[in-house]
């Protein structure tokens, strides 16, 4: 039996379940949850039944793309000890890689994934809609291999692949950005400022930002928050 429900939902289903006699002793019961590990199991385990926490992370469509996507995927892997091998020799048998996650860091986990994936989407969707206000017939083609640049680069060099005007330090340009946003598309300034500022700090740390340079950066993000223009020069 597949049913398909919200994660804030899975704890009082699982109660229920184990409630109405729906749970036999010896079953295999499984939930893809990313939040959750095998202790949301708890009230099907009483009554007897084996828990496994397989999370795929991936997005889905809901489309036959899916199950093609399912091959080499990594899954998020919590169980019992005693269960560990069957749990991990499940998600090979579904052509992915089980990637073993503790009980107590299935939330981190969890977080981790949902800032990288869904917060993409979100950034995509906004540099598309900016893309097309600024006359670019074809933002897509024009993304695709930028990002997909990025993202390599990204994977292969943490921070070392940062690149562009705030860490460079480049205030006016960023201020200039401010601007223009404000103008275009106010409903992006928010997030292009905490982006930008979480991008400075990790500049900062790592080594790419001067600090020397960093003041006015700064300083403009912060005159960007409280609704001022920046200095566009």
């Amino acid at each position: 039996m597949l049913l398909t429900v919200p994660d804030d939902a899975l704890p009082g289903l699982v109660e229920g379940l184990a409630e109405t006699g729906a749970v036999r002793p010896g079953q295999l019961l499984v939930h893809t949850s990313g939040r959750y590990g095998a202790r949301v199991l708890d009230p099907a385990l009483r009554a007897g039944a084996l828990p496994l926490a397989l999370h795929p992370a991936m997005t889905f469509t809901g489309t036959a793309v899916d199950v093609q996507r399912l091959a080499g995927c990594s899954f998020g892997v919590t169980a019992p000890d005693e269960l560990r091998l069957a749990a991990e020799a499940l998600v090979i048998e579904m052509g992915g890689e089980p990637e073993w996650i503790a009980e107590e860091s299935r939330p981190l986990y969890h977080a981790a994934l949902a800032l990288g994936a869904n917060h993409l989407v979100t950034l995509v969707a906004q540099s598309l809609e900016l893309l097309r206000a600024a006359g670019v017939g074809a933002p897509d083609r024009m993304l695709g291999p930028l990002l997909g640049a990025a993202l390599d680069n990204a994977l292969r060099s943490g921070d070392a692949a940062l690149t562009g005007p705030v860490a460079r330090g480049d205030a006016g340009t960023v201020a200039a950005h401010v601007s223009e946003l404000r103008r275009h598309a106010p409903q992006s300034v928010d997030g292009y400022l905490a982006m930008a500022r979480a991008t400075a700090d990790r500049a900062l740390a790592s080594g790419l930002l001067k600090p020397e340079l960093a003041e006015d950066l700064l300083g403009v993000l912060a005159r960007g928050t409280d609704g001022a223009e920046g200095d566009a020069r």
